[in-house]
């Protein structure tokens, strides 16, 4: 199991790290509501996390991912066909990045959060997480190493429990600074959500990159091998 929660490691990182979703939890968290909705918020992305994972290992199964403990042939050809697809989202994001000193525009459905309720933030983090075609990627990615490693049900479990976890981090640190940080968290949360609006699209052209190559990389060497 330890093998298959490395391999999924930067998959879950790739989630967690999506700039749109944290951006609009900081939204959330200058609303009247902002404890109850950053906590559903939450909630709603845990959800999205865990029922996609979910339901691609309940597929995954009966096809046999693995063979006798080793990757079936087409988990490998899976993983060539998602690390061209990033690869693809690395070069389309790297050519949309702003330029420096230029206004980044916020995505008009983010000015209708601050009279968001707690069921549709509920909703807006399960579409985010589980809708949202890169992060989609990255959990087939994710899905895909936990069913080829020939793990038992309970073992899938553990580790797609460890990969929810981390893809959470990112939508979660938010909340945790409103929390801890008390009247400062304002300041600080202003800082993140503008740095990760200008970074939005730098930063998913790097993690597409270097998740596609390493895709491709495992996907030649367990195809040709």
């Amino acid at each position: 199991m330890g093998q298959a929660i490395g391999g999924l490691l930067p998959f879950a990182v790739g989630v967690a790290l999506s700039p749109t979703p944290i951006v609009a939890m900081v939204l959330m968290l200058i609303t009247p509501k902002a404890r109850v909705n950053g906590l559903v918020f939450v909630l709603g992305w845990v959800v999205g996390v865990a029922v996609v994972g979910a339901i691609l290992l309940a597929l995954a199964d009966p096809t046999g991912a693995s063979d006798d403990g080793e990757p079936a042939e087409w988990t490998y050809w899976l993983k060539l066909v998602l690390g061209v697809l990033l690869l693809l989202v690395a070069v389309r994001e790297w050519r949309a990045r702003p330029k420096p000193g230029a206004e980044v525009p916020m995505p008009k459905w983010m000015g209708m959060l601050d009279g968001i309720t707690a069921p549709k933030a509920g909703g807006l983090a399960f579409a985010l997480s589980a809708l949202n075609p890169k992060n989609l990627l990255f959990i087939v990615g994710g899905a895909a190493v936990v069913a080829q490693a020939g793990l038992s049900t309970g073992d899938q479990v553990v580790a797609w429990i460890v990969f929810t976890v981390i893809a959470t981090i990112g939508v979660a640190a938010p909340l945790v600074i409103y929390f801890a940080m008390g009247d400062r968290a304002a300041s600080i949360l202003d800082g993140l959500k503008s740095w990760m609006a200008h970074n939005n699209t730098a930063v998913m052209a790097v993690l597409c990159l270097i998740i596609g190559v390493k895709l491709i990389g495992d996907a030649v060497a367990g195809i040709w091998s």
